[in-house]
C-alpha cells in the first residue's frame, strides 16, 4: 500500500507531494493537468518502468537534468513495515546511469526492486487486449508475472538478450556462407540459454492462465451487478522452444535471420461459453464489444487475485495483501453496467482513480481526493 509520493521535476510537476487513502483516492482535473502522470509515477515505483514513455528521459521535466519519484510504502494495510521506494532518472550527464532505483536509500538492481510495491494498472488501452496484436497480450502476461516472481524477471531479461544475440548470429550465418557448416556450434550457447529461460517463461504463463480459468469465475460473478450467463476462458497458444524445434526450423531461421520458435511467439485467445446455448466462441472474432470489454474486466480481476495469492505465498511477514489498483480514466470508456463492475472492484483494495468528469463516480464512497 502506498501512502504518499514526492515528485521532483517529473513530467509537469516541478515539486509536488501527494497523499493517498488506504481505500479509494480520486484524482480529478481537466485533460492535460497531469492525472495520468501521477499514475505513471506510482507504476514506476512498482515496476521500475513507465507504461507510456517511449524513452525514460521523457519523464524528466523540460529544461531539467534529473527527475525523481519517491514513495512511502507499507507492506501491510496495518501500516507495518514502512519502506521508502525511489526512482531517479537522468539524461546520463556526468557519467550517471540513466536510471537508478533505491529501496530504503540503498541502490538495487531492477530485478530486485520491482514487485516490492505491487500494482494492477487498468487503462483505456486495455480494452484492446482481446482484439489487438499478440505482443500486447504477451506484455500483459509479463507485467503480471514480473511483479510476483523474481525468477521470471530474470528469465525475461535473459531471454530477451539471448534473442537479440541469436538473431544477430543468424544474420551473420546467412550473410557468410563459410559459417554454414559450423552453424550448430555457433548457436549452441544461445540455444541452451533460450531453452532454459524460455521453458521457465512458458511454465509460469501457463500457471497464470490455468489459475484464471479455474478459480476466477465465481469471483467475477460476485462483483458483477447482474446475472452472468457466460463463462470466460483463456486458451494458451504457446510456442514451445526445445532442441528438436530449433533443429526443425533451422534452415528457415537462417533464411529469415530470426528465431522462429519460443515464448516471444506466444499468444492467448479469449474464449466465451454461453451457459444457455453451450456454444464456445472466439471472443475476438465472434464476441460483441460489450462481451469483449467484460472479458477484459474478468481478466483484470484474475490479475488482482493472482498477485494477491502469490503475495500470500511469499509469507505473512512480506505479504501486502491485494495490489493497489490504478484506474486511468477508464469510466469514460464504459457503459453504466461496466462502470458498476469496476466500482465494485475498486472497493476491494487500495485504489487510485483518475477522471476528468466526477459524475462517473457519483455512487462511490471515497477516502481521499486530489484536485489538479
Amino acid at each position: 500500500m502506498i501512502s504518499s509520493i514526492k515528485l521532483s521535476n517529473f513530467r509537469n510537476f516541478k515539486s509536488k507531494n501527494f497523499e493517498f487513502s488506504d481505500k479509494i483516492t480520486t484524482i480529478v482535473g481537466p485533460n492535460a493537468s497531469g492525472k495520468t502522470n501521477i499514475l505513471e509515477a506510482l507504476y514506476l515505483l512498482s515496476t521500475g518502468k513507465s507504461f507510456k514513455a517511449r524513452t525514460e528521459v521523457e519523464m524528466i521535466q523540460y529544461g531539467s537534468e534529473l527527475a525523481s519519484v519517491e514513495g512511502s510504502h507499507f507492506a501491510k494495510a496495518t501500516r507495518d513495515d514502512r519502506s521508502l521506494l525511489k526512482v531517479i532518472i537522468t539524461n546520463k550527464i556526468n557519467g550517471w546511469p540513466g536510471k537508478r532505483v533505491l529501496l530504503n536509500n540503498v541502490p538495487k538492481r531492477l530485478v530486485d526492486f520491482a514487485g516490492n510495491f505491487k500494482t494492477v494498472l487498468f487503462g483505456p488501452w486495455d480494452m484492446d487486449l482481446v482484439t489487438d496484436s499478440p505482443s500486447l497480450r504477451r506484455k500483459f502476461l509479463d507485467t503480471v508475472l514480473s511483479q510476483t516472481d523474481r525468477e521470471y524477471r530474470r528469465s525475461i531479461l535473459s531471454y530477451e538478450k539471448g534473442i537479440r544475440q541469436r538473431n544477430k548470429l543468424l544474420w551473420r550465418i546467412r550473410e557468410d556462407p563459410s559459417l554454414h557448416s559450423g552453424r550448430e556450434g555457433l548457436l549452441l550457447f544461445w540455444n541452451q540459454l533460450l531453452i532454459k529461460s524460455g521453458n521457465y517463461i512458458t511454465d509460469q504463463r501457463e500457471k497464470f492462465i490455468v489459475f484464471a480459468n479455474t478459480t476466477n469465475e465465481h469471483q467475477f460473478q460476485s462483483v458483477h451487478a447482474g446475472a452472468i450467463n457466460t463463462n470466460y476462458q483463456l486458451k494458451y497458444d504457446q510456442s514451445t522452444i526445445s532442441e528438436g524445434r530449433l533443429e526443425q526450423y533451422s534452415k528457415e531461421e537462417v533464411m529469415a535471420a530470426t528465431t522462429l520458435v519460443g515464448p516471444h511467439r506466444d499468444d492467448m485467445q479469449f474464449k466465451i461459453n454461453n451457459s444457455k446455448f453451450k456454444i464456445e466462441r472466439n471472443l475476438a472474432a465472434f464476441g460483441s464489444r460489450g462481451e469483449q470489454r467484460m472479458g477484459v474486466l474478468w481478466l483484470k480481476l484474475a490479475e488482482l487475485d493472482y498477485i494477491e495469492l502469490q503475495s500470500k505465498n511469499e509469507g505473512p511477514e512480506t505479504s501486502s495483501g491485494r495490489p493497489t489498483l490504478l484506474l486511468d480514466d477508464i469510466f469514460s470508456e464504459l457503459d453504466h453496467e461496466h462502470r458498476d463492475v469496476v466500482m465494485e472492484l475498486a472497493k476491494r483494495q487500495q485504489t487510485v482513480i483518475t477522471t476528468a468528469d466526477e459524475h462517473f463516480l457519483n455512487k462511490g464512497k471515497f477516502g481521499g481526493k486530489i484536485e489538479l
